[in-house]
C-alpha cells in the first residue's frame, strides 16, 4: 500500500494540504495517510466531471461497455489484493471480503451488459400525421457517496451503472475505508477510462457533502448510509432540485414460524445476522421466534454461537471487529438500555478482550418494544429475541419500525408465505434463506429506508432522463 493517497481528479492523482489516517479496526495499526480534498479539491472534481461529461455522454453504449468490461477483468485479476485491503480497513473476515469482490465485480459486468440493452420507445400515435417516441439520456454529473461496510460493492453498484449510462462520477467513499475505492481508481486508469469520467475525493463528509449537494453542476446524488445523513443530503439538495437516490438504514425482522425447518432457520440467522459482525443495513435486527419452538431454537443458536471464532479477519475468524469506538459505544448503550428495561443476557454481552473492538456475539431475551435494540438499527452482533404466538401478532411487531428495508421469515406453509409478503412493509425478502444480495435483486426499501432501487434490470434508470418527442410529419 502507498503511504499517502491523493484524490483522483481528471485522470491524475492530486495532493492536498491536509490528510487523515486510515486505521485497521482490529489492532488500530496505521494503514495509510489519505489526502483530504476539502472544498477546493471537491470543486476541482466537479469541474473535471462536468467537462468530461460533454464528450462522455456522446460515446456509444458499446464503447462504454468495453471500458467497463476491461475494468471488470482488472478487478477479478486483483481479487486477492482487493479482498485483503477490504479486511484490513473494515475488519470483516477475509472469506467475506473475497465474496464481496466477486459480488462487487458482478455489478460491473451487469452494468456493461445492461447498457447494450437500453433503449427508448416508439408509440403508435393516435394521429397518422405524427410520430411519438421517447429517448433516454444520461442525467449528468453524479455524486456517489458510499458507506464503510462494503467499500467495494457499494462503489461498483453505483459508479458502474452511472458510467454505463453515460454519466461522469465523483465518488466520495467513507473516510473510514477509502483505500479499496482508491485501488479501484488505480484500476480504472489501467482500464484507460477517459480523464474526468471517474473522480475520487476523500475527507470531511460535512464539507464535501454540502458542496456536492448544493453545486448546480452536480445533477444526481446517490447515497448509501444512515437515515439521518440521508435526510440531510435530501434537504441540502432541495435548492437545486437534484435527482436523488437513497439507500438508508434498516431494522430487519427475522421470523421463525412454528413449522420452520430449524436447521435451515439457524443457517439463515447466521448468514443474515453475523456478516461483517452484524454491521450491514440488511442484517437481521429483531429475531421473532414462535413460542412453541423457542426453547429448542434458542439452544441451537447459543450452541452455534459458542463455536464462532471472533478475531483478526486475516486469520480465518468467523466474526471480525466493530468498525470504531463509536460503534462500540452504541452497542454498549443498547445493551445497557435493554438490561435496565428487563432484558436478559443469555450469551456474550461483552468484549472478547479489553481495549479492542472484538465484541462477542450476544443473545438478549425478554426484549420489549420500548428498548433501543427493538426500535433502532443495532449494527452489531446482537441477537434480540422476541417471542410470538400467532401470525397477526408477529406481523404487527415486525412492522413496528420507521424502517422498511429487508425482512426474513422461515415457514413451510405456502399460503403463509404469500400473506406474510403482502402484510410486511419491507422492500426485500429472504424466505427460508438468510442471503438475498445479488446483482439481480432490486436493492432498496420502503418508508425511511430510502428512495429508489439499485441493481437488477432497472440499474441504469436512476442515471437516465427521459425525453419525449411528438413529431408532426
Amino acid at each position: 500500500m502507498k503511504k499517502k493517497y491523493g484524490s483522483l481528479i481528471n485522470g491524475k492523482w492530486v495532493k492536498h494540504k491536509k490528510s487523515f489516517i486510515v486505521q485497521n479496526p482490529y489492532d488500530f495499526s496505521k494503514l495509510a495517510d489519505v489526502f483530504d480534498a476539502e472544498a477546493d479539491g471537491t470543486l476541482d472534481a466537479i469541474k473535471s466531471a462536468n467537462k468530461a461529461f460533454l464528450s462522455w455522454k456522446k460515446t456509444s453504449a458499446e464503447e462504454r461497455s468495453k471500458y467497463l468490461k476491461s475494468f471488470h477483468n482488472l478487478v477479478i485479476e486483483n481479487k486477492k489484493l482487493l479482498a485483503k485491503t477490504i479486511t484490513m480497513e473494515c475488519g470483516k473476515p477475509l472469506f467475506e471480503s473475497m465474496v464481496e469482490v466477486e459480488y462487487g465485480a458482478s455489478f460491473i459486468d451487469w452494468s456493461a451488459n445492461q447498457i447494450l440493452r437500453s433503449c427508448g420507445k416508439i408509440f403508435e400515435s393516435p394521429e397518422s400525421s405524427k410520430k411519438m417516441f421517447y429517448i433516454k439520456e444520461p442525467v449528468g454529473v453524479v455524486a456517489a457517496i458510499t458507506p464503510w461496510n462494503f467499500p467495494l460493492a457499494m462503489v461498483t453498484r453505483k459508479v458502474c451503472a452511472a458510467i454505463a449510462s453515460g454519466c461522469t462520477v465523483i465518488l466520495k467513499p467513507s473516510e473510514l475505508t477509502p483505500l479499496t475505492a482508491l485501488i479501484l481508481g488505480e484500476l480504472s486508469l489501467k482500464a484507460k477510462f477517459p480523464k474526468g469520467v471517474f473522480n475520487i475525493i476523500n475527507g470531511e463528509p460535512k464539507v464535501i457533502g454540502e458542496i456536492l449537494c448544493k453545486n448546480s453542476n452536480v445533477k444526481k446524488i446517490t447515497f448509501t448510509g444512515s437515515t439521518k445523513v440521508g435526510k440531510l443530503l435530501m434537504k441540502n439538495s432541495s435548492d437545486t432540485v437534484k435527482n436523488i437516490s437513497l439507500e438508508l438504514g434498516g431494522n430487519a425482522p427475522f421470523i421463525v414460524f412454528e413449522d420452520a425447518d430449524l436447521s435451515e432457520a439457524l443457517e439463515g440467522l447466521i448468514n443474515a445476522k453475523f456478516r461483517n459482525a452484524g454491521q450491514t443495513c440488511i442484517s437481521a435486527n429483531r429475531i421473532f421466534i414462535h413460542k412453541k419452538i423457542s426453547e429448542k431454537f434458542l439452544s441451537l443458536v447459543i450452541k452455534k454461537l459458542k463455536s464462532l471464532k471472533v478475531g483478526n479477519g486475516l486469520l480465518n475468524s468467523d466474526i471480525g471487529p466493530l468498525i470504531s469506538k463509536e460503534a462500540l459505544s452504541k452497542v454498549n448503550s443498547h445493551i445497557l438500555d435493554a438490561k435496565k428495561k428487563g432484558g436478559s443476557i443469555k450469551f456474550g454481552g461483552k468484549l472478547l478482550k479489553p481495549n479492542s473492538l472484538l465484541f462477542k456475539p450476544t443473545v438478549i431475551t425478554n426484549v420489549k418494544k420500548d428498548m433501543d435494540i427493538f426500535q433502532k438499527e443495532n449494527f452489531s452482533p446482537i441477537v434480540p429475541i422476541i417471542l410470538f404466538e400467532n401470525d397477526s401478532e408477529v406481523v404487527d411487531m415486525a412492522n413496528n419500525t420507521e424502517y422498511g428495508l429487508a425482512a426474513y421469515f422461515f415457514t413451510k406453509n405456502s399460503k403463509r408465505v404469500w400473506e406474510t409478503i403482502n402484510n410486511l412493509e419491507f422492500g426485500m425478502f429472504g424466505i427460508n434463506s438468510g442471503k438475498i444480495s445479488s446483482y439481480l435483486n432490486p436493492f432498496g426499501g420502503l418508508n425511511e429506508s430510502g428512495i429508489g432501487r439499485e441493481g437488477s434490470f432497472q440499474c441504469l434508470e436512476p442515471f437516465l432522463e427521459t425525453k419525449f418527442v411528438s413529431w408532426n410529419l
